[in-house]
């Protein structure tokens, strides 16, 4: 595809189809003139050359908060807010990208992809999914892309997982025939967050961008992680998925993060076990007092919050096929109290006096007093960034006007769960 044909073949049935598929009727027209967009900046930066487009959604976190990293259970769906890129192959062994949202313009050398001591930012975390591909047997070459991105940046909605497919993606249809699964892609971007940015990140987030829809997922076997699809959307029962940013990232706190898969894994130790999916809540209460002892008492409630999440996941799955909603809903509100109370992921004891999600879920939770249903829940890694309630459609314009009057304009956002997760836009 080129410039020329681009604007022609995204007005066609095919195109307007998958258009509607993935962003909804109502976002249809502005994300045909956001790839026009993307296709103009391609042919700017790279030259007039024909190109393809590719698309990775960011994602939901629906249950299991802190989980998949002690091999757990989750219940996660992808979003219509997505990177985008066009890119083509450019036969040489340099990979060239331009990231429109982001203002960077970056060139790797295939032949140099070792890890470095940055361990932040774009440049290693795309050397660590080339390699990636290597390290798994994989074919890499060079390719040009130029990308934009919606997908709210370190905030919870998995900004890096998005773009971390988005080059899966393309690097799988490019040089690869398409042959790597979503659970392949998703583990070398996990291989790439653990080995290049240090951060002891599971696979949530990446499976929930690759696969798309709502799906739960068994890690307890990480090479074979279980994924099961769901036919749900929140559209179905007449509620919103509303995102609330609440004003800051959590791009610099990765080590509150890494500190609870840690202290997790410290608790399994204690049991000669390496995760915390491989015991029970009964073992742990059962020889409480030298847990306590030997690994303290917040990783004892940590590990507390990681049973009873497991298990919450399953109570969700089976709420959802059996249409007990209300029920559903009220299981995602009590996942959000176990992270805020056992967790301890709402702020960081360090900054106590700034508590961002905690504020935004305590004015959630005011307003949700009023209604018959809804839900709110810290969202993702947690520390800082969003939360996410679901609001029964009639209240959510009403709900966003509140939120922003008290935390500020444009900071809640409606979402709507895509079918697809990471995929070649075939026009």
């Amino acid at each position: 595809m080129n410039l020329d044909h681009v604007s022609q073949a995204l007005s066609g049935s095919k195109a307007q189809t998958l258009l509607k598929e993935l962003y909804t009727e109502a976002g249809a027209v502005t994300n045909q003139e956001r790839y026009l967009h993307v296709a103009e900046g391609f042919c700017r930066v790279f030259g007039q050359k024909d190109f393809e487009f590719f698309t990775s959604p960011g994602r939901t976190e629906i249950g299991g908060n802190h989980t998949d990293h002690n091999h757990g259970k989750v219940l996660t769906g992808s979003i219509n807010l997505d990177c985008v890129a066009a890119a083509a192959k450019n036969g040489q062994d340099t990979v060239h990208i331009v990231s429109e949202t982001y203002h960077q313009d970056i060139r790797i050398r295939l032949d140099e992809l070792e890890a470095g001591e940055e361990t932040g930012g774009t440049l290693p975390l795309l050397k660590g999914i080339l390699n990636g591909f290597l390290q798994k047997g994989y074919a890499v070459g060079g390719f040009d892309a130029y990308i934009t991105s919606n997908v709210i940046s370190a905030a919870g909605v998995s900004s890096s997982a998005s773009f971390e497919m988005l080059i899966c993606c393309i690097v799988n249809y490019f040089f690869n025939d398409g042959r790597l699964d979503a659970v392949t892609c998703a583990q070398i971007g996990q291989y790439s967050e653990n080995v290049y940015w240090n951060k002891q990140s599971g696979l949530l987030d990446q499976m929930a961008c690759a696969v798309g829809g709502v799906i739960s997922i068994d890690f307890k076997d990480t090479s074979h992680p279980v994924v099961k699809k769901m036919d749900f959307s929140f559209n179905q029962i007449g509620c919103d998925l509303v995102i609330v940013n609440t004003g800051k990232g959590h791009a610099d706190l990765s080590a509150e993060y890494s500190s609870i898969p840690i202290e997790m894994k410290e608790v399994a130790a204690c049991f000669g076990r390496e995760v915390l999916a491989e015991i029970t809540m009964e073992e742990l209460l059962s020889d409480l007092p030298r847990v306590r002892r030997e690994a303290g008492d917040r990783a004892v409630l940590r590990a507390m919050h990681f049973l009873e999440e497991n298990s919450r996941v399953d109570e969700e799955v089976k709420a959802l096929e059996e249409g007990r909603y209300d029920a559903f809903l009220t299981m995602i509100s009590d996942s959000g109290n176990s992270s805020w109370k056992w967790l301890q992921n709402c702020y960081c004891i360090d900054s106590y006096k700034e508590q961002s999600i905690t504020v935004a879920l305590a004015l959630t939770e005011l307003y949700l007093k009023k209604l018959s249903r809804g839900a709110c829940r810290v969202h993702g890694g947690g520390f800082a960034g969003v939360i996410m309630a679901v609001i029964p459609k009639e209240h959510t314009a009403d709900y966003m006007e509140y939120m922003e009057s008290k935390l500020g304009k444009d900071t809640a956002y409606v979402m709507n769960i895509r079918k697809y997760g990471a995929i070649h836009f075939d026009l």
